[in-house]
């Protein structure tokens, strides 16, 4: 169910879409702790740190978790059956998939990992597909399909279940792709894959791509599912996914905080909000910004302030007329109100709140607000001295600033958010 918008506010998202969900809900495959790593800037997190991050994925309901690609050396093959060994010790929800060359060598270590641990793992077999890529290895359509045999025909001996990942595959033609899927799926192959490796699709692109593979499956009558598995390179990571699941993909694939080569993968976190929004998914994302701060640290990436929903600065603000707003409706006790005037998200959506601060663009009653929701005296001398401050100023100040300006008589209390009115409202 789509999560309904206030009542004083006429949804134009909403009128142009049919009612509810127009596929079925959509399942989501994290590729934080595989594709996510590919990013120059990332720092690898340790064993210790993947295995916390899945949790994370788990207590967000994610699907499906890329633990790695076990053809990549020893140390990576020992991190994927930890990894492994955390779902099944964990009594983990989260199911695994590993990413593989579309090679028997690639996939033997997943089918080795699969039967030491007896935990299910999916094989993400990627082999490219495009003709600039065909022209650049100087591999042939033949040789593709070779592969691609005896690959996924060894897999399904060994029990492993086999996504086929097409890269590049928004930027094939038509006749190179009905033939490596129709060899995939002959040769056992569970999924398609639709890799929009270099971020080229646009949202239209993805429809029109994702309606193709579907057309395929229907020819040859078989029951596979599509992903999708976007990059952001053009900026389109969220828009294309959503495009992608409407025109028949029944799973996503992100990264968090939109980690990975280049500009990164589509921000599962994003991809989440949406689709939570626009009820695709029914979720609870009380533990998203958690989950992100998480990543960040393990990753060493630094979440930019005006990050959508998990940076600083998503759901504060300094600026007179926008505070007034939200303060106003404060006062009134609402907090659904206090979520939307002056916001797309719902801050409670993700287990955050409307913060006010004090900057040259504010007016007097964001002083008056910031003091009286930290408890501290809001008389006409204190308010007068720190928004003469304020405007005097370049930026917003810091609480160590207005401590200096009331005085150190009167001592801000730590770590105070939650104004002593909004308790007494219950919120």
């Amino acid at each position: 169910m789509r999560l309904a918008p206030h009542p004083l506010i006429y949804d134009w998202n909403h009128d142009s879409v049919a009612e509810g969900p127009s596929t079925p809900i959509a399942m989501l495959d994290d590729e934080t702790l595989r594709d996510g790593l590919q990013s120059p800037s990332v720092r690898t997190p340790t064993i210790d740190e993947k295995i916390e991050i899945l949790h994370h994925m788990n207590g967000l309901g994610i699907d499906t978790a890329d633990i790695g690609l076990p053809g990549a050396g020893p140390k990576v093959a020992r991190d994927v059956e930890r990894l492994a060994r955390a779902i099944s010790d964990g009594k983990l929800k989260i199911r695994a998939n590993c990413a593989a060359r579309t090679l028997v060598s690639d996939i033997k270590p997943i089918a080795e990992i699969q039967q030491r641990t007896g935990v299910p793992i999916e094989c993400g077999a990627f082999i490219g597909s495009s003709p600039i890529r065909q022209y650049a290895e100087g591999w042939t359509l033949d040789f593709l399909e070779k592969c691609t045999r005896e690959a996924l025909t060894f897999a399904a001996k060994e029990g492993v279940d086999v996504m086929y990942v097409t890269e590049d595959t928004t930027r094939a033609d038509p006749e190179s792709l009905r033939r490596l899927f129709t060899t995939a799926i002959r040769a056992g192959a569970k999924r398609l894959c639709v890799a929009d490796t270099v971020g080229h699709a646009t949202p239209s692109g993805a429809r029109a791509v994702v309606a193709f593979v579907k057309s395929v499956i229907k020819e040859i009558g078989a029951d596979v599912g599509i992903d999708w598995h976007g990059h952001r390179d053009r900026g389109f990571g969220v828009a294309s996914s959503i495009a992608a699941l409407e025109a028949g993909a029944t799973r996503l694939h992100g990264a968090a905080l939109g980690i990975g080569e280049r500009c990164g993968n589509t921000p599962i976190d994003l991809l989440l909000v949406n689709l939570v929004m626009m009820g695709y998914r029914d979720n609870d994302l009380s533990g998203l910004p958690a989950y992100a701060q998480a990543v960040a640290k393990a990753c060493d990436v630094r979440i930019a302030p005006n990050y959508p929903v998990i940076g600083a600065d998503a759901f504060r603000t300094a600026t007179g007329v926008h505070a007034a707003a939200v303060v106003k409706a404060f006062r009134m006790g609402d907090r659904a109100l206090m979520d939307a005037v002056y916001a797309a998200v719902p801050a409670s959506l993700v287990g955050r709140q409307q913060e006010i601060e004090v900057g040259p663009m504010s007016g007097r009653s964001n002083v008056i607000f910031w003091l009286e929701s930290r408890g501290l005296p809001a008389t006409d001398e204190i308010v007068d001295r720190i928004f003469a401050a304020a405007k005097a100023s370049n930026r917003m100040l810091t609480h160590e600033k207005i401590q200096g300006i009331i005085g150190a008589d009167v001592t801000i209390k730590a770590g105070s958010e939650k104004p002593r009115t909004e308790r007494r409202h219950g919120f």
